[in-house]
């Protein structure tokens, strides 16, 4: 083990001196205390460390200890239904109501193991060893380490294990044997391998309207969602944490204010999972690395979760990773870099902001896992600009690695439009990828209705201006009509209630439906309109308001009245064209 001598203290960096070797992203362990470390720098005869916790009480000459091993973090099947900090220390009144000085990983626990492989068969780098059960009844795929592979030559029998103990033995092609258990460690700064890299080809549908039909994100994407403070960026990813079918769903409060996090910890352990009926906690897992936590260990933290994700990303799950936000991380740089005298970049970011978002988003992936398996993992970052401001640097570098963007405006979050999604600055890249999924599950002009609302939208802006200033009832015709379905758009299809039973989720087959209606409200308005029906007759038809309602009038279980309704609505513009002579202009 590497020793090296403490020599100055500056927050959580910390310089020593050291005759013997370290390596840098080595862990280290720091003082009496055994503080958990980092090596960032290494020179001739010292090395420069970040302490990812606080440093109060080091004083020069105390002692930092190399494990001779990368920063890493224990994976396994303990992890779901569990909290922990930024490098998966479990937060647990059972170690006391604080955080503890040099706290480690957690302590093992025990499942119940059932052996996939037998003694003489081939374990392939990644493959599934068996399968783990714990006292929830959830069973959890058992990974051979990435990096080791050969011939089992002993393995346990069915029966219950600590998941630290060892259940296989596996000889390499070498002559080395591995002893295996249900947890490896894995380094969390390492992407871990994949067999393939496949193209993405099928949504990861979140239940919100204008995120699935509008903003589609695929399985394994890469989705930002910028917004200033109030627009509902926590709540939005909470929103998304339930109701996404991800099969895993990971989330980290990187820096987040604690009452915030304390909402989230509060809320999401007593949520039911809408599609089994059991604790959404069973398969969800939560890294909390608050504002006033150690800010080193907010930068590792980020780091820490999209591990985490890959890991059940190789068992063949669908994975969702919300990170909340990307802003505090890098902030968390920006103060590390200026601790260390690196000379700052644009709004005092270090020069390597941008390739530290790149080498984040670029995990996010649709894989073929080592086990032969297709995976994916998903990212959704929020970033949190300064005055809302989309063009500073944290921002701007995320928008060239993300194929999705999703900008939350203050404008509508005042009015208590949920999501506060603005329509005109988002986008969607994965839109190509996604044509043949939509058009194979009976929405084929799911293209060309989406562009025509986004249309309507664009000039509903235009023409606002003009209505302010000369009135609405002084315009065209055809303008006050493209005002009526831009209303209706956004009125019975983009807004969608967080507190309705009914309207909280919607499925992509109720989404079509409701596309499907507007579209034909839109077409039959303008028919009538070319017949020259008066406009006012249009504006105040009675089945506008149950347009406008249908999204929460109509549930998944009513399917049926979506029809009724469309036959409605086209009897009510053939008895309005009936009344054209009578009504033309």
């Amino acid at each position: 083990m590497s020793e090296a001598s403490i020599t100055r203290i500056s927050g959580p960096v910390l310089r020593a001196v050291t005759d013997d070797v370290f390596h840098i992203n080595e862990a280290v362990f720091v003082g009496d205390k055994k503080l958990l470390g980092e090596v960032i720098r290494v020179e001739r005869n010292a090395i420069v460390a970040q302490a990812y916790e606080d440093t109060s009480g080091l004083r020069p000459g105390d002692t930092v200890l190399g494990n001779g091993m990368p920063l890493s973090v224990k994976l396994g099947p303990a992890l779901l239904g569990n909290i922990f900090d930024g490098l998966l220390r479990p937060l647990t009144l059972d170690l006391g109501d604080y955080v503890q000085p040099g706290m480690q990983a957690p302590p093992p626990q025990g499942f119940e193991f059932t052996p996939g492989l037998k003694v003489g068969d081939t374990a392939g780098a990644g493959s599934v060893l068996g399968s783990a059960t714990g006292t929830g009844g959830l069973s959890q795929s058992v990974l051979i380490p990435p990096n080791i592979s050969g011939v089992v030559i002993d393995i346990s029998p069915q029966g219950h294990y600590d998941d630290e103990q060892t259940i296989c033995t596996v000889r390499g092609g070498d002559g080395t044997q591995h002893q295996l258990a249900m947890s490896h460690h894995w380094p969390i700064r390492d992407p871990r391998p994949v067999a393939q890299r496949l193209p993405t080809s099928r949504p990861l549908f979140t239940g919100q309207r204008i995120l699935d039909s509008i903003f589609p994100l695929a399985c394994g994407g890469r989705a930002a969602m910028p917004g200033g403070f109030g627009t509902g960026k926590t709540v939005l990813q909470e929103t998304l944490s339930k109701w996404c079918d991800a099969d895993i769903i990971v989330y980290v409060g990187c820096g987040e204010r604690g009452n915030e996090m304390a909402g989230v910890l509060h809320d999401l352990p007593a949520l039911e999972d809408p599609r089994t009926g059991r604790p959404l906690m069973e398969r969800t897992l939560i890294i909390a690395n608050t504002s006033n936590m150690p800010v080193a260990a907010r930068e590792a933290s980020i780091y820490t979760a999209v591990t985490v994700a890959e890991y059940f990303r190789d068992q063949g799950l669908r994975v969702s990773l919300m990170a909340d936000s990307t802003s505090r991380w890098a902030e968390a740089l920006r103060e590390v870099s200026g601790r260390l005298g690196e000379i700052p970049g644009e709004g005092g970011y270090p020069a390597y902001l941008s390739s530290r978002l790149a080498d984040f988003y670029e995990r996010a992936a649709h894989v073929r896992t080592l086990g032969g398996e297709p995976g994916s993992l998903s990212i959704i970052g929020a970033v949190s600009p300064p005055s809302a401001d989309f063009s500073e640097p944290v921002t701007t570098h995320t928008k060239r690695y993300v194929r999705v963007f999703w900008a939350l405006d203050s404008t509508r979050a005042q009015a208590r439009f949920y999501p506060a999604i603005h329509p005109l600055l988002s986008y969607s890249g994965d839109i190509d990828d996604l044509l043949d999924y939509w058009r194979e599950n009976n929405h084929p002009h799911w293209l060309e209705q989406r562009r025509r609302f986004l249309t309507l939208l664009e000039q509903q802006m235009r023409l606002e201006r003009m209505a302010r200033i000369v009135g609405k009832d002084a315009l065209p015709p055809r303008q006050q009509h493209v005002l009526l379905c831009a209303e209706l758009i956004n009125d019975g299809f983009l807004r969608q209630s967080a507190y309705s039973e009914i309207d909280r989720y919607c499925s992509p087959e109720r989404q079509a439906a409701m596309m499907q209606l507007l579209t034909r409200f839109i077409e039959l308005s303008e028919q009538a309109i070319e017949q020259r029906v008066d406009f006012e007759l249009i504006g105040n038809l009675p089945i506008l308001r149950r347009l406008r309602r249908m999204s929460e009038e109509i549930g998944e279980h009513d399917m049926d009245k979506f029809e009724t309704l469309r036959t409605e609505l086209e009897q009510v513009f053939s008895t309005l064209a009936k009344q054209e002579p009578a009504n033309a202009g």
